[in-house]
């Protein structure tokens, strides 16, 4: 199985802890990097070639693991000369299989990879997209009426479900191999173009435990939680 980790970004959210590393190199618990706990889930999860997308600070990422073989996978690298967004880097892999796996660099989640890759690889699926159920909550009373302006219902401070992307996904090569090579293309855009051209996506809910670490407040608590974390991520034993 092969998986695709997109550890491109600048990490502009989380300063300062980024000033001087990139962000999938931020430690935690002071014992592995973010990047280093993804690889090793997707190493006991099956996948054994994996292809890190670098472009900020990618020399420092390249000098850090290598050709893999300290973790036991096989490592290359994919290097972006601009920003690409999220799946644009994609395009620049000329040897991706027919399915693999992509995935943000920056995720810490239980997500069973083997589970989820198999499960897209026997639907057929062309896209396939773990989503996680966030609730975003309205610090105001929400009005609403008609359009005479009368008052029809109220709601204070109400609470909305939203099935949210989780930054990991199982792709077609098929998919990647009719958009433009080496434009900027994002998760937003294969989404909409996707509804578009009838093709087939499937969403699949996940309900264990789920991180992004894009702010400093996320790193602080995943952080100082490390060893709890730990055992939730099935690294370190």
């Amino acid at each position: 199985m092969r998986a695709v980790i997109l550890a491109g970004g600048k990490g502009t959210r989380l300063r300062p802890y980024t000033t001087l590393i990139p962000k999938p190199l931020v430690p935690l618990g002071g014992k592995y990097s973010i990047l280093e706990i993804i690889i090793m889930q997707l190493k006991k999860a099956g996948f054994t070639h994996i292809t890190l997308a670098v472009n900020h600070l990618s020399q420092l990422i390249m000098a850090y693991f290598g050709d893999g073989s300290r973790l036991g996978v096989k490592l290359d690298y994919s290097l972006e000369d601009g920003e690409l967004s999220t799946i644009g880097p994609l395009t620049l892999i000329d040897d991706l299989p027919q399915n693999f796996l992509v995935m943000n660099g920056d995720i810490l989640c239980d997500l069973d990879y083997r589970k989820f890759f198999e499960a897209h690889v026997e639907a057929k699926s062309q896209i396939s997209v773990s989503s996680y159920r966030r609730q975003v909550k309205i610090d105001f009373g929400v009005l609403e009426h008609d359009d005479n302006g009368s008052l029809t219902a109220f709601r204070e401070k109400p609470a909305f479900d939203f099935e949210v992307s989780m930054g990991i996904y199982c792709i077609q090569r098929s998919v990647i191999d009719n958009l433009q090579k080496g434009a900027k293309y994002g998760f937003d855009n294969l989404m909409l173009d996707g509804l578009k051209n009838n093709q087939r996506i499937d969403i699949r809910p996940f309900g264990g435990y789920w991180l992004d670490i894009g702010r400093p407040d996320d790193y602080e608590y995943a952080d100082e939680n490390f060893e709890e974390l730990s055992a939730k991520l099935g690294i370190g034993e």
